[in-house]
């Protein structure tokens, strides 16, 4: 393991550009720990972070992804990972501990934790107070209630992702699935986009699952056998435009968005928009559709008051240990280690180029 202290610095505005600048340690403020990076997984959830890096009122606020951790220079992009507190000036937090949460892709980050329990705790720092909660706690590993050591590696890469896609599912069927016979996933072999059609497929009675995929995608896809049908993105005419459907976007293409709306037209009763892998995917003469946002700590939200706490973390806990086998089957992890991997990792990522198959996991 190395002790070289770097981060990797990109460009707000053109995403793509990104370097390794040196760190060095600089002494604590009062109410202040310091953790290092472990491990922490590369997928397109983190693109989409970085595609909505500015504000575009996600949080209700003035603030976007680029927030949290990135001061006033360059962008500091949010991974999921474990960390090792190196250094504490805080009661209850000790050096050595591992903590499981939200990082900046750095060697080493700076909490301020508050709220201390023996679950763990959550940030404090001025610039984070107004920002989802969720994003602001940090977990001790020994603490996670439904952690096993030999899935370590699975955490960071499919546990923020099966998450989002399992409020997604939960919201349809809390809604009555929009009124729709059959919904349609784009990028359906996006991890998100598994999880959701993987949650769907645990209901009794549901729509119809169709996944818009690639040509490349297409044989992954049917070894899950998690969507009803398969539709290549070039054949979008030939889904059945009588039935009444719901749209989920996972990966932003507003090409792709747009051909579906355009031709299911009034079948289209509900369209939903998740993620923004496709980043520089653009309308053309700057059409737009009607679609609403999914926005996961709001639905955390909903849910913990409706189940209440306990609960909630409960019914998570047996769906994610569910999915986590058919996981393995399908998936295998693809492990890296230092800030050159982690650069490239990025680098993939932002390009499209990463395996659907593989989990990436960076190790410092």
């Amino acid at each position: 393991m190395s002790e070289a202290r770097w981060a990797i610095d990109i460009d707000r505005d053109a995403i793509a550009n990104a370097v390794i600048v040196d760190e060095r340690e600089t002494p604590l403020d009062d109410g202040e720990i310091e953790v290092r990076l472990d491990a922490f997984a590369m997928t397109a959830n983190n693109v989409t972070y970085a595609a909505l890096g500015h504000p575009v009122g996600l949080f209700g606020n003035d603030k976007g992804y680029w927030d949290f951790f990135s001061g006033d220079g360059a962008g500091r992009l949010p991974v999921w990972g474990f960390a090792t507190v190196t250094r504490s000036g805080v009661e209850g937090v000790d050096p050595g501990e591992q903590l499981y949460g939200y990082f900046p892709l750095a060697s080493h980050a700076r909490l301020t934790p508050g709220r201390v329990s023996p679950l763990g705790f959550t940030d404090q720092s001025a610039h984070r107070l107004d920002m989802p909660a969720v994003y602001n706690q940090y977990q001790r590993v020994t603490a996670l209630d439904d952690y096993a050591e030999a899935d370590r590696d699975w955490w960071p890469v499919f546990r923020p992702l099966y998450l989002t896609g399992w409020l997604i599912a939960d919201q349809f069927e809390d809604e009555r699935d929009h009124g729709a016979r059959q919904v349609i996933v784009a990028s359906a072999s996006a991890k998100t986009a598994i999880a959701f059609a993987h949650a769907m497929r645990e209901r009794i009675e549901r729509p119809r699952l169709i996944g818009l995929t690639s040509q490349r995608g297409r044989a992954f896809l049917e070894a899950t056998e998690l969507y009803d049908e398969l539709v290549l993105y070039d054949a979008i005419g030939k889904i059945d435009a009588s039935a009444p459907s719901a749209f989920v976007d996972v990966a932003g293409n507003s090409a792709v968005t747009g051909a579906v709306h355009e031709h299911l037209g009034d079948a289209l009763r509900f369209s939903l928009i998740v993620g923004k892998a496709h980043w520089d995917a653009t309308a053309a003469e700057g059409k737009r559709w009607p679609a609403t946002g999914f926005f996961a700590p709001g639905r955390i939200q909903k849910r913990s008051q409706d189940w209440g706490a306990n609960g909630f973390r409960e019914r998570v806990a047996t769906a994610w240990t569910h999915f986590l086998g058919d996981a393995k089957r399908l998936f295998h992890i693809d492990r890296r280690e230092g800030a050159d991997a982690a650069l490239a990792a990025y680098r993939e990522a932002v390009e499209g180029r990463a395996d659907p198959r593989a989990g990436i996991i960076v190790a410092l």
